[in-house]
């Protein structure tokens, strides 16, 4: 009886959503919102593969279903699993479940390792590090989140409210994060020294230089770590070990150059950092299945 009563809670908080989702994000894309942190998504047809990178977040979705690919990895969410990405991660996302009458509709909420970390100090003081974690993981919907996510949301309904009770309402969601089963996994992203924190620091660092020689040695002295253990420990938070994760970095950017721009792939490879024109060709066609003239002629038809 307990768990048909929680059933229909969800299903309740979740029409609710439905109808406010639809309100702030009347057409497909990414819709941004006057809470700085809270977006949502709109999208009315299965799509993909697409290739991108999926920052620190907290999404759910209320309708439709998504599923995203981290190197070997496969995480499926829909109305009743919520996502939690703990720093950027490069991912495939395709769309299984979507159409023009009922849309996939997605709340994502901004990831503050800081605030974790506030939260941490009054619900659990003497935390201590614990070995690395994935960067990414699935957990089960509760009423009491989704009735949490629907008053964040209905703070747009009043606008003077937000700059109080926002901060308050997104301090719960993300309690009722940390309480879950899985709750141990967001946690390390708020322990300053923690093996995760640290591997999310580099992967900022490797983002902002993606087009240069990735210096191991040096990140491994920025984290305080020995080489061995970096590698170790990147490969446990991301799945894939720094040079994979630059790689994928590079041909994203170098994909997304060449959709955009009239650049020829020798020079789109060259500015993401390769110098070699038929090993940027050999990945890029690995990757993504054509070569990248055969690629960009494919997406642009």
């Amino acid at each position: 009886m307990e768990i048909g009563m929680e059933v229909e809670k969800i299903e309740e908080k979740q029409t609710e959503l439905v109808q406010l989702i639809n309100r702030y994000a009347p057409t497909d894309g990414s819709h941004s919102s006057p809470i700085t942190s809270l977006h949502f998504t709109r999208i009315s047809e299965m799509e993909g593969p697409v290739y991108a990178v999926q920052g620190p977040a907290l999404c759910i979705i209320v309708q439709g279903a998504k599923e995203f690919i981290v190197a070997e990895s496969r995480y499926y969410y829909d109305p009743f699993h919520y996502l939690v990405v703990s720093l950027d991660l490069p991912y495939i996302g395709q769309i299984i479940q979507a159409d023009p009458q009922s849309p996939l509709l997605c709340m994502s909420i901004q990831i503050e390792p800081e605030l974790i970390f506030d939260i941490l100090q009054d619900i659990s003081p003497s935390i201590s590090e614990v070995d690395s974690h994935r960067g990414m993981f699935i957990g089960e919907i509760t009423s009491l989140l989704l009735d949490a996510c629907c008053r964040l949301v209905r703070l747009l309904e009043t606008p003077k409210d937000i700059p109080v009770l926002s901060t308050l309402i997104i301090r719960e969601i993300f309690y009722r994060i940390l309480q879950a089963e899985q709750g141990d996994f967001l946690k390390q992203i708020g322990i300053r020294d923690s093996y995760t924190r640290k591997i999310a620091e580099i992967t900022v660092m490797i983002r902002e230089e993606f087009d240069k020689p990735l210096n191991i040695a040096c990140l491994a002295r920025t984290a305080n770590m020995s080489v061995a253990s970096l590698y170790r420990h990147f490969k446990q938070v991301t799945a894939m070990s720094p040079l994979q994760y630059q790689k994928q970095l590079r041909l994203q950017k170098a994909r997304h150059l060449l959709i955009s721009t009239r650049i020829n792939a020798a020079d789109a490879g060259f500015q993401v950092g390769y110098e070699s024109p038929s090993q940027f060709s050999r990945e890029y066609s690995r990757m993504f299945g054509f070569p990248p003239k055969s690629d960009v002629k494919h997406l642009r038809d």
